[in-house]
């Protein structure tokens, strides 16, 4: 050890731990991009995290038909109607697998100009002939291919190219997206075992890895009626990387074949297992002059437009905030209007709905799915239950540090101390009504503590949302001595 003479310093560890900032309510959305659209094809099946529309747009494509391209609902909802961000989205829709083949189409030619009326063309497979010779064209010197703002073809003759001035017609033969192809199983995925790679919902567990984000909502708005696609998702939302939880957002069947009448919802919901307390079952849909948005889709905006006013703490809920909508409708267009009797109706059976009483449209509802079945506090009211999921997720990532540390008490003590600051500092601004954290001789048996397991108990009693006001209104006679006054 080498001689010491003077005056030192060292440091030690801080006894408090600052907490890992988590993400509350990052939407991760499952479904189908229009990515004949998109500078690259690159993001089929590989979660992409999207911080602005445009980067959205250049990555998955954007188009209006929102039928056959689900993601863009929630783009243009998320970023442009809510202004949040981010979002991860999972775009399943593979241009080697949902295709078509078209050979020898002819297209009229309008002076040196044809268009291609067809949807979802792959550039890159598009063959172009004289229609005389059946010449194969190039691209870029006999002719130009792009898109319009509507998503079809514009083929242009090239004044230096082989085309003729007066050429009628040309012979065109492409691959298309075939959107209709896309079912269930593309949305729930799996992983495969030749090749080992995740799709689908499976790829939920591939955005921590990826972005350090944990998911905070799954959604896959125009699939998530479905129950098996609900079933998986409530299951991903319960278990991601075998540590986190979020919530999973469904819709419940609007149509003449679900529910397209308020009192037939609830009946809906239980018959297809839309009970459970990390889901937020919503109903119906809510259109914004000609564009008709699926609830869920609007939900996670309000949900995250709430967090974002909140320092990202899941603590307020999203009932009774404003919906970017002007109406509702069920799946055929027809006018839904709930008076507030029928609305607290579907919140009693743990349903979410948007009603116009006060202040415009307004989601309606701060219950889970597995309300009424469920009445425990921490499972049937939505922010509750959204602060069970973060403060549990913060805990993992604050304190997964000290995981193999030696236990001894200096370690006990800065996680017991650290804990019960941050909730002290949770609690002074309204966020829970308080909490600690104790490390419990009962809780820890000999034979646990000699196997390496320790355990903390974590007490929280988050705010339940002020659901029922009742003002009590009474005659008092003892006014009347006003009339008598000087």
């Amino acid at each position: 050890m080498a001689y010491k003479h003077g005056v030192r310093f060292s440091e030690v560890p801080t006894s408090v731990v600052s907490p890992v900032r988590v993400a509350a309510g990052l939407p991760v959305v499952i479904g189908t991009a229009p990515v004949h659209l998109a500078q690259t094809q690159e993001f089929v099946n590989k979660p992409f995290l999207a911080y602005t529309y445009e980067e959205a747009v250049k990555a998955l494509g954007y188009a209006a038909e929102w039928s056959k391209y689900t993601l863009c609902e929630f783009m243009k909802s998320h970023f442009q109607l809510f202004n949040v961000a981010p979002i991860v989205f999972i775009n399943v829709l593979d241009p080697q697998k949902h295709k078509k083949e078209q050979t020898d189409v002819e297209l009229s030619l309008f002076q040196g100009t044809a268009k291609l009326e067809q949807d979802g063309v792959l550039l890159d497979k598009l063959v172009v002939k004289t229609a005389s010779e059946g010449e194969v064209l190039q691209k870029n010197i006999d002719y130009t291919a792009a898109f319009d703002e509507a998503g079809h073809v514009i083929i242009s003759r090239l004044a230096e190219g082989v085309i003729p001035a007066g050429q009628a017609s040309l012979i065109v033969s492409y691959t298309h997206l075939d959107p209709a192809k896309v079912t269930a199983q593309d949305i729930i995925g799996g992983v495969n075992v030749q090749t080992g790679k995740s799709s689908g919902l499976e790829l939920v567990n591939q955005v921590f890895p990826l972005f350090r984000l944990i998911p905070g909502q799954i959604l896959a708005p125009g699939w998530s009626h479905d129950p098996v696609v609900a079933a998986v998702m409530k299951a991903k939302a319960g278990n991601i990387n075998g540590l986190f939880k979020a919530i999973s957002v469904v819709d419940v069947d609007s149509s003449e074949a679900g529910a397209d009448h308020y009192t037939g919802v609830p009946a809906w919901k239980n018959d297809n297992s839309f009970t459970d307390a990390l889901q937020v079952a919503c109903w119906p849909k809510v259109p914004l002059g000609e564009e008709v948005y699926h609830l869920s889709t609007q939900f996670a905006g309000v949900l995250c437009k709430v967090d974002s006013q909140n320092d990202d703490i899941p603590y307020v809920s999203p009932s009774n905030k404003n919906l970017q909508a002007n109406g509702a409708v069920n799946a055929k267009g027809d006018e839904i209007t709930l008076g507030p009797d029928q609305a607290a109706y579907l919140n009693g059976e743990g349903i979410v709905t948007a009603l116009n009483l006060v202040g415009g449209w307004k989601l309606w509802g701060n219950r889970t799915a597995a309300y009424p079945a469920v009445t425990d506090v921490k499972d049937s009211f939505i922010p509750v239950r959204r602060m069970f999921n973060w403060i549990g997720n913060t805990v993992i990532m604050t304190y997964w540090q000290f995981v193999d540390a030696p236990t001894n008490r200096r370690m006990i003590d800065t996680v017991v101390d650290s804990v019960n600051i941050w909730l002290n500092g949770l609690a002074a601004r309204g966020a829970i009504l308080g909490g600690r954290v104790e490390f419990r001789q009962e809780d820890n048996a000999q034979t646990d503590l000699l196997n390496g397991m320790v355990r903390f108990r974590l007490f929280v009693t988050p705010p339940v949302p002020a659901e029922d006001i009742e003002f009590q209104l009474e005659f008092d006679v003892n006014y009347l001595s006003a009339l008598f006054a000087a």
